[in-house]
Order: C-alpha cells, then structure tokens, then sequence
C-alpha cells in the first residue's frame, strides 16, 4: 500500500471511529488507538502537502488563527418559529392545521427544542462543504473552519449509506451541560464574564475567531430538518431516521402522533424529563411530518404555518436569604453573593446566587431574613430575581447594603468611572488577589508552568515563600516539596516548567502580567505594535488610542499598571530572571508597515496560502482584517469563487479588487 492510499484509509477509518464516539457513544478501540493512527495520518499529511483536504480528521483540532467571517445567502431561508407558552395555542395551532389541510388526516411529529444556534451544513457528494448560521434568516455567517471542528458532525459520509449528492442539513449546534460548567470554571478562575447559559456559551464559541478555541470547548450537534431536490421520503420523521443512518446525530426522543392528547403528553413527560438531559432545552417543536402537506399549508412572512415551538417556562422557588458574603477576585473586584436555605431548582440543590454588583443589589431591596424568587429556566447560573412581597412583614430584617472596605484586608473599596463594580484597590497587600494574579501568570495561556495548581500557589502562599510572580523564579526543589521525598519528582518537574516558561513569547508574557482589559488579542496587538515592555510603559494616551481595537478603557489601565512602581519593580525582577520583554528577532524580521492602515476583506479560495495564512500576513504587515465590506474596506483579496454578494457590494463601493499574486507582490 503506498502512502497516498494509507492517507486515504486512515481518514475513512478515522471518520468512523469519530461517529462510534461521538454520535453512538459505542468506541470499538481505545484513546490511544485512536491518538496513534491520528499521529500517523498527521505525519503522513505533512509528507505529502498536495493531500490536503479540509475535511480530514486531522483538522478537527483547529488553528490559532484569527478568521473573519463571510456572509453569505441562504439557499432557502431559514425562518424562525412562532412561539407559544400554553396548551391553549398549542390546540389553536392543531386546529389550524386541521382547517389548512380541509380535514385530511396529518401526523405531527414532535420534537425537542434544543437551546443553542441555529445551523445550515451543505453536503455535496458527501462531503461537507459549508456551514452557515442562521443570520437574518435571509444569510448568515461561513463558520465552516469552525464546525469542523465538531465532533458529531460528518465531514464525509459513509459510502453506500444512501444520501443524496446534494442536500442541506439543519440544527442546533449547542454546548453541553458538563463543557458549559468546565469552561464557565475557567473563566471564573480567570474572573472573566461568564457565559449566562450554554446558548451564549455556544453562540459566543462558534464565532470565536480561532478554531482551537472552539475545538478545545467541545460543542455538539443535533440535527432536526433536511431539506434538497432528492430527499428519500415526504415524512419528514422518515427523512431524519434516514440521515441518522448516513452518520448524522439526530434525536433518539422525536415521536410521530396524531392527535391532541398525545402532543399534550409529549410537553407533559418533556417539562419533566429534560432536567435529565446532557443539554440544554427550552420547550418542544411540533411539525407537520408530510413534506406534500407542509406546502399546502404555505408560509407568513416570518415563519411557516406548519410548525409551532412550545416554550417551557422558566422554573422559579422561593426560598429565604440568610447572608450576603462578599469575594474578592484576581483584579480586585468585588462581587456579592447571596447565601440561601437549599432549595430544589432545575435538577440540582441551590444555596448561593452571585448578586453581581452593588447597583443589582439594590435594586432587588434585599433585606436578611426575605423570601426571595430564584430562577434558573435556560440559565445554569442561579439568580435571585425578586423579593417575595407576598411573605414580607413589618418587622423585616435588616437590608443589605454593600460593604465599605475590602473584606480580606481592609482597604477602602474604589469605583471606576462608567463601571459598576467595586475594586479592592490593594494588588500588592490583597491576599485574593496576590495569589488569583499568580494563578493567571502560571495558566497555560500564559506561562503555562502547568505543575502549579491554586492549591500548590496556596501552600507556597501561606508558606511565605511567594508574595508577587517574580518569586516563582527564586523556588527550589527543597522548598517546593517541602522536604518530602514523596513531592521530589513533582517539585522537579515544577521547577523545570518554571525554567522552560523563560522562553515564553513577549506577547503571552504581556498577557500573563495581568493587566486589566488585557487578554490575550489585546497582548498581542500591543506587543506588535510596541515591540518591546520599556516603549509600550512609556506610550501615552494617545499613542495607545491609536492603536486598532485599543479603546479608552483599555489604553487608561495600560497606562494606570506602568504608573505603578510596584509593577515597574516586578518587570525589572521578571527581566532579570530572563524573561522575555520584546519580541524576537524572528518575529521582527517578519514584520513590515506595507500594510499599515488599510482595511482588507479576504474572500474565495486561494492557491499558495489559506484564508488563516492570508489573514496572518495581513496583520504582518500592518493591515487589518475584517469580515464586511464597507466604505472603509481599502481593497479585497479575492481568490477563486469570490463571493457574488460581495463582489457586488464592492463594485457598487469601487473598491479594488486584489489578486492572489498582486497581493503576495505588494507585502514582497
């Protein structure tokens, strides 16, 4: 067998041990199997680069970097549902039906409503060739690097199985319960927003401007509609069990019924039993299962008369506040949380509720002692979201005021203009903060020395053998195992990771520095345009305002971090222990200005690069990308099949249009 035939074996292979997994939850091999024929297939891919398909297994672990998006129109439109929240219009909608159809016999099938972002995948000759959100209804966003991606999607199907040449699929792209948790976890610990229920989460993933970011997050795919010239069956239900047959995952719970009680029992059991699922639900979806009868009933202007969504509502319990405590986080801000009698919500025992900033508290008037109204509905995160006026009295406790001074040491808490937070304003004495900054410094997105968990940072803490970042530097092996021969191979190992993080790039150690509102896009957009720590600390407001995508909020705490000698001595300490504070000659050398200023918009598909390369050397260069055409746009780097929405947008704009070689000649 040659090589290119392996090649070909190994994908197919691959892309069945993926559906075992993914899809029928039934793995016929172990991790390992699967990582090594993996590995093979990724050596054997970087042997021969005329191979290259976009649909391989191998690229389902995604790229580092940043895409825009295309718009792009929808082959049929994709339009929403009309919503109920009653039987009462659930049986209107039936008798709609009934009258539509003049008495002719119709099944309805009923479905569950999966909360996450709508989704289009287009399969031809198998093979998934784009991947489009919902949008407007009218076009949406390419998210196909993005899709890719995930696991339970096809990238080619089965032969043999059935399915037309050409077909569109839709459904729910959505983030599991366990991934939601896991990741709001992280963003906790890195005390970033956290996503309000996993349709943000899913929303806010697959449009991540880096595919290893969404591969990392683990998103889902449930699939509820097909649609094309060739479908096998008119029963909707039938075409669905026939895609699932082709490797796409498909709801095990839809049911086919016929009459009023039956859907009446589906929304009953439902209301119920989706607690129990490993997602997210917001209500069921009841469709006419003919094709032949879904014409006759037509379409409004906003959704078909064919098809109804069922919306559960939002569970509430009322239960009593005992105590508001307040956390004091990495950046010093202080967030209040509300302390309860357990109560049953949603299929889980809730004590605590963030109350978020002092302003939401005081709206809600709370006082210690009320009846208060928790909620979860679509949301994981509990929330308090009334008193309960029905149980107050005119001997109610005491109301809640929001505190004063930080709770861990005692500094007088500020507030910054046009935010709602209060902050801690003592980083170098605040314990929370000193040891949730290192927490950051040591993450894997930042100096990864990934032997250092917040309970060994905790230990080092009380142990007065770290008060700053830079002490990390000065640990032994002795003082990291505490003298244990049983930690010797662990403070090693911690030592040597400590050691390796010398050669981490200057822009992840901007980023691990913490400074506020600077993550990682901001480190690295400040670091290229910078180049180095002693010309970005001496940059003014100005100079940093002018700098894309770095706005007023940004630029001042930028300004306010280098003001602060404490963080002038702690970069000195961080130099003098060899870490890196300016780029590399390498990545210098790579740089020009040959760009600087202009706006470019990359569409079609290209010879000697990718769209992620094209998008690289763009910001290389100078220049910047964006998704959208505008009078702004400077030119269009158009490849083979540019867009016909676009090329028509800039013709009427008399925006240049830019070849893949013109382009390569202008960046030399």
């Amino acid at each position: 067998m040659t090589e290119q035939e392996r090649i070909v074996e190994l994908r197919h292979e691959l892309h069945q041990h993926n559906y075992n997994y993914y899809v029928l939850n039934a793995p016929v091999i172990s991790d390992q199997e699967f990582d090594a024929l993996l590995r093979e297939l990724s050596d054997l891919e970087a042997r021969h680069p005329e191979l290259a398909d976009s649909n391989s297994p191998t690229q389902r672990v995604g790229s580092d970097l940043n895409q825009e998006f295309e718009t792009v129109l929808h082959v049929r439109p994709m339009l929403s549902l009309s919503n109920t929240y009653n039987k009462a219009e659930v049986a209107e909608f039936y008798d709609r039906v009934r009258e539509g159809l003049a008495g002719e016999d119709f099944e309805i099938c009923c479905e569950l409503k999966f909360d996450g972002l709508s989704i289009s995948l287009h399969y031809e000759e198998g093979r998934l060739v784009r991947a489009v959100t919902r949008g407007d209804g009218v076009q949406g966003d390419d998210v196909t690097a993005n899709v890719r991606t995930i696991r339970t999607i096809p990238l080619q199907l089965a032969e043999g199985t059935g399915w037309p040449r050409s077909f569109e699929i839709r459904g729910e792209v959505l983030m599991p319960w366990a991934s939601f948790e896991a990741l709001n976890r992280e963003r906790e610990a890195r005390e970033e927003q956290l996503f309000a229920n996993p349709r943000n989460a899913a929303s806010g993933t697959l449009k991540s401007k880096q595919t290893a970011v969404v591969a990392e997050r683990r998103l889902d795919a449930y699939l509820y509609y097909l649609l094309g010239d060739e479908v096998p069956a008119d029963g909707h239900y039938e075409n669905l069990q026939a895609a699932r047959s082709w490797g796409f995952q498909v709801s095990e719970h839809m049911r086919k019924v016929r009459t009023l009680d039956e859907i009446y029992a589906f929304i009953d059991y439902w209301d119920t039993e989706r607690r129990n699922l490993p997602v997210a639900t917001d209500g069921i979806v009841l469709k006419v299962n003919s094709q032949r009868q879904q014409r006759a009933l037509g379409m409004t202007a906003k959704s078909p008369r064919w098809a109804i969504a069922y919306k559960f509502q939002a569970e509430q319990q009322s239960t009593i506040l005992r105590e508001v405590t307040f956390q004091v986080g990495r950046t010093g801000a202080v967030t209040p949380v509300a302390n309860m009698d357990p109560v049953q919500l949603s299929g889980t025992v809730v004590r605590r509720a963030t109350l978020h900033n002092a302003d939401f508290m005081s709206d809600l008037d709370l006082h210690l002692g009320d009846h208060v109204l928790v909620e979860k509905g679509g949301e994981i995160i509990p929330k308090i979201v009334a008193v309960d006026e029905a149980f107050i009295t005119p001997d109610r406790g005491p109301r809640v005021e929001f505190i004063k001074r930080c709770p861990e040491c005692g500094a007088e808490l500020v507030r910054f203009e046009g935010e709602a937070a209060w902050y801690c304003p003592n980083e170098t004495g605040c314990p929370p903060q000193i040891k949730g900054r290192i927490e950051h410094f040591v993450s894997r997105r930042a100096m990864d020395i990934n032997t250092l968990g917040p309970e060994t940072i905790d230990d080092l803490y009380n142990r007065h053998l770290i008060r700053n970042v830079a002490d990390l530097y000065d640990l032994t092996v002795d003082q990291l195992s505490g003298f244990n021969d049983n930690r010797i191979v662990s403070a090693r190992k911690t030592v040597k990771a400590i050691e390796d993080s010398r050669q981490v790039p200057f822009e992840r150690v901007l980023f691990a520095l913490g400074i506020r509102f600077v993550g990682e896009t901001v480190a690295k957009t400040l670091a290229r345009r910078f180049r180095d720590i002693d010309t970005l600390s001496r940059a003014t407001l100005d100079e940093l305002l002018s700098v894309n995508t770095i706005g007023q909020a940004i630029a001042e705490s930028v300004i306010r971090w280098f003001a602060d000698m404490n963080n002038i001595f702690l970069v000195e300490r961080l130099r003098s222990h060899g870490l890196q504070f300016q780029l590399s000659q390498e990545t210098l050398a790579a740089q020009s200005d040959r760009l600087a200023g202009k706006t470019v918009v990359i569409s079609g598909v290209f010879v000697y690069h990718s769209r992620d390369e094209y998008k690289a050397l763009i910001e290389q260069h100078g220049g910047k990308n964006t998704g959208s055409i505008s009078a702004k746009t400077s030119f269009i780097l158009a490849g083979d099949n540019m867009g016909p929405a676009k090329l028509e947008k800039a013709q009427k704009l008399n925006i240049p249009i830019v070849s893949e070689d013109e382009f390569l000649q202008m960046i030399g």
